[in-house]
């Protein structure tokens, strides 16, 4: 058995195989996801690690020793599970690490309709469960069956999005040799695309750069076949192809804040009036922006499973987070960056203009990207900076995730990893040089400088 307390996360189960995550652990979960979600039922679909389909056969042995019945998908986005939960209405298990390093793995799982499941929803249960061991099911063991699900995920996203006027597009796509190189062949195809593909051989030892593009150097790539090749557009997929970034066509990385605020637009002009989920360290152009469109934004927590939650608490039709994460109402509130990419599509060739164009509306503030400091104690630390900036003129304070600062002029987020012993700043002003003085301020006493 692997090591329950280093694997079982706040919204996922994540680990090095096999030393912390084994066919063993993996069969246990399955076993203990079909006792606390009750399903008759389930669909996996797994990445291209290595090890991810043994992991995914492991799982499927302890769900069907439970009698459930379990739908094999085989390779797939993480979305593209979501879309099986969401469309077969029955619990989903996903075999994947998303963008971490080719020795670990790891499952996401939902319940019925694509809903979340983490350490408040029955994740935690589900390793109480594995702790004490799955007792032992006396009806008949559930079977096993493969669907292909690609064509139907390709389609149906396509009938979120309208694409059919749009102008001809020349689109470079790095799949980081992630599952972005299965998907969107698929759901590019019969679109008046011509698609520059980068990495899209599958391999989850990812032999060309991290599939994660939240970190710059893994875009340069992108970047410079962008320019290269004169495209109109660039987006890059993380490992699992559930988030997606964009590079314009000058080759310049465009903030996820900026994604969100496009996309709201567009949602709103569908859906006047509705809320639109943003999480506190999204650009403050945001609220602006749905705001001046008739919308309601609706400011909530750093993680997916509160954005979810305050999506179907509120009704809202669209979700962002900083991090290229993307929600959907009409897609079972998940998240789906290849939808995201498809409403950026629609947008840029429904038009004229270049992308850089496009989005310059959308794009307001100076932002720092989220800067990493390790500290020995993240709470000390934290009360340092509230003191410091703390009855200054014109400055407010709020606790909802971390400790959050801000001014007309600028503002600032520090908060504490949930994993290591980190903090987490992100800071944006209305230029650079006030953003960069309120950054290396609170640097130096996050840091002790």
């Amino acid at each position: 058995m692997g090591d329950l307390a280093k694997i079982f996360k706040a919204y996922d189960i994540r680990g090095v195989v096999p030393d912390e995550l084994d066919a063993e652990t993996a069969e246990a979960v399955g076993a203990a996801f079909v006792r606390v979600t009750g399903a008759t039922a389930v669909v996996t679909a797994h990445d291209m690690r290595a090890s991810s389909g043994p992991l995914a056969e492991a799982f499927a042995r302890g769900a069907t020793s439970q009698g459930a019945d379990v739908v094999e998908a085989g390779l797939g986005s993480t979305d593209m599970l979501y879309y099986a939960s969401g469309t077969l209405d029955i619990p989903g298990a996903m075999f994947t690490a998303s963008h971490n390093p080719a020795k670990y793995n790891g499952l996401k799982l939902c319940r019925s309709g694509a809903r979340p499941i983490g350490r408040d929803s029955g994740l935690a249960d589900i390793r109480e469960l594995v702790e004490r061991g799955v007792p032992a099911y006396d009806g008949p063991a559930g079977g096993v069956s493969e669907r292909d699900l690609l064509k139907g995920y390709a389609d149906h996203l396509k009938t979120l999005v309208d694409l059919s006027g749009i102008r001809p597009l020349k689109v470079v796509v790095d799949a980081g040799n992630g599952m972005g190189g299965h998907t969107v062949p698929t759901v590019f195809e019969g679109l008046p695309i011509d698609l520059v593909p980068l990495y899209f051989e599958l391999d989850g030892t990812f032999p060309n750069h991290e599939a994660n593009p939240i970190e710059p150097a893994n875009l340069r790539d992108l970047q410079a076949k962008v320019r290269e090749t004169g495209a109109d557009i660039g987006l890059a997929f993380d490992g699992d192809a559930d988030r997606c970034f964009v590079v314009d066509e000058r080759g310049e990385i465009v903030a996820p804040s900026t994604i969100t605020a496009l996309v709201a637009v567009r949602e709103l002009a569908k859906h006047p009036g509705a809320p639109i989920v943003h999480n506190l360290i999204t650009s403050k152009a945001v609220p602006e922006i749905v705001a001046e469109h008739g919308g309601a934004p609706v400011r909530t927590r750093v993680g997916h499973s509160f954005i979810k939650q305050t999506m179907a608490e509120s009704g809202a039709v669209f979700g962002g987070e900083h991090s290229a994460h993307f929600y959907f109402r009409d897609f079972w509130f998940a998240d789906s960056g290849m939808l995201a990419a498809l409403h950026v599509l629609a947008a840029l060739g429904g038009q004229g203009e270049p992308l850089s164009e496009l989005l310059a509306e959308y794009s307001r503030y100076v932002p720092s990207g989220e800067i990493n400091s390790e500290v020995a104690d993240q709470a000390a630390a934290a009360d340092q900076v509230r003191a410091a900036f703390e009855g200054r003129p014109g400055v407010t304070v709020d606790e909802l995730d971390g400790l959050t600062v801000g001014t007309d002029d600028w503002w600032f987020n520090l908060r504490p990893s949930n994993t290591e012993p980190l903090l987490r700043l992100n800071a944006e002003a209305a230029d650079e040089k006030t953003m960069a003085g309120i950054r290396d301020e609170v640097l130096a006493i996050v840091r002790g400088k």
